[in-house]
């Protein structure tokens, strides 16, 4: 039996990197989907994809910083399914610059992807799972949540703030058996690394497939098992005193 057999997920951000490779993994360990990113086109082959998995898709090219938009994404899923176990807040945006310079249209973007919209999913999925008794929510964080680097003022304090989101979420959600996990990864080879030019030769990678294994072993946890926050980086990735 797949370990995710039966569940409903929603996962946002879907169509690329991270996002994709966790619905891959989901799909083959028998989920079913709902899958949400901005740009439809890769939306698309993101949900050929998954259903080519075995998994039954559903699909909606939306903007989850836009509450009502998200309440439209949650309804539909919610119709379709009648159910949602899982909902993995992936979406994200990265941009900065040094403080003093700071573009303040960049850090509205980041935290809006990054904070807002997580906070409406989230909202929008304990309604449902405090109706069915219970559910688990995964946000993915990152190493800058503890780790910060110059520069990314915009994109260091979401993920500060996402793990207070975190953590206040597995905290009401303790009398509804809805858990809730912060993944903070490391440096993982998605598209925008690919063709921004920022990656070295000799800078430690994870793939998006290697980190969804780590996602799927929380999403198939029993549910009265919590992982409230776990750090996951290539090995020989600067970590501990990095800046």
């Amino acid at each position: 039996m797949a370990r995710l057999d039966g569940k409903v997920a929603l996962i946002t951000g879907a169509s690329k990197g991270l996002g994709r490779g966790i619905a891959r993994a989901f799909a083959r360990e028998g989920a079913n989907l709902a899958m949400v990113a901005r740009d439809p086109k890769p939306l698309a082959v993101a949900v050929k994809e998954a259903a080519g998995l075995g998994a039954e898709v559903i699909s909606r090219a939306g903007d989850v910083t836009d509450a009502g938009e998200v309440e439209r994404i949650f309804a539909e899923t919610e119709k379709r399914f009648a159910r949602l176990d899982l909902l993995v807040n992936n979406a994200g945006a990265f941009d900065g610059g040094p403080i003093d310079e700071l573009d303040i249209e960049a850090w509205n973007k980041v935290i809006a992807t990054n904070l807002t919209a997580p906070l409406l999913c989230t909202k929008a999925a304990m309604r449902i799972m405090k109706r069915q008794g219970g559910g688990r929510i995964i946000n993915i964080g990152s190493i800058s949540a503890s780790r910060v680097r110059p520069g990314m003022a915009p994109y260091n304090a979401s993920k500060h703030g996402l793990w207070g989101l975190t953590q206040t979420t597995a905290l009401e959600g303790r009398d509804h058996a809805i858990t809730c996990s912060m993944v903070n990864p490391g440096n993982i080879l998605v598209e925008r690394r690919q063709t921004s030019g920022r990656v070295q030769d000799d800078e430690p990678m994870m793939t998006p497939d290697e980190l969804a294994e780590l996602i799927v072993t929380i999403a198939a946890l029993p549910p009265h098992v919590e992982v409230l926050e776990t750090t996951v980086i290539p090995h020989r990735q600067l970590y501990v005193g990095r800046g």
